[in-house]
């Protein structure tokens, strides 16, 4: 199983690798791009990296309903199944993109968002939320 997590977005797309080892890792973002140069990219990521599962940020409205976004980020995942005839999992990514902001300091913040390392961190959170359940991983656990 190779697995490409995406944080979709006009702007910006997020991208994450991972495999059964179980680990997610951010990818460089996919920036200022038109829709097919997008799918272009994603196409030559998909070879060079033998990608067998494509992961799709769900952004739900918190009462569990699909707003705009999500409708959008569900025909995305419908136009990356029919150009790829790959398998695409939508995953519930509600507060991803803010919990990836909470670990960068407030005054770098603009930055890692404009060059897409905010949307990169998200689609990892996604695509581990997706490892976890699919590959049976126990919980991490800290020391205390």
């Amino acid at each position: 199983m190779r697995c490409l997590g995406i944080d979709y977005g006009t702007k910006r797309v997020g991208l994450s690798y991972g495999d059964e080892i179980g680990v997610a890792t951010p990818l460089p973002a996919l920036l200022g791009l038109t829709e097919s140069e997008r799918m272009e990219a994603l196409a030559t990521l998909i070879q060079k990296r033998r990608i067998t599962t494509l992961v799709v940020g769900w952004p739900l409205n918190m009462d569990d309903s699909a707003g705009p976004k999500a409708i959008e980020a569900q025909r995305f995942a419908e136009r990356l199944h029919q150009r790829f005839s790959l398998p695409v999992h939508l995953v519930d990514e509600r507060l991803t993109s803010s919990e990836a902001e909470s670990t960068i300091p407030k005054q770098n913040r603009r930055d890692l968002r404009a060059s897409g390392r905010v949307d990169s961190r998200a689609a990892t959170l996604i695509l581990q939320d997706y490892l976890n359940q699919h590959l049976d991983l126990p919980p991490v656990v800290e020391d205390i």
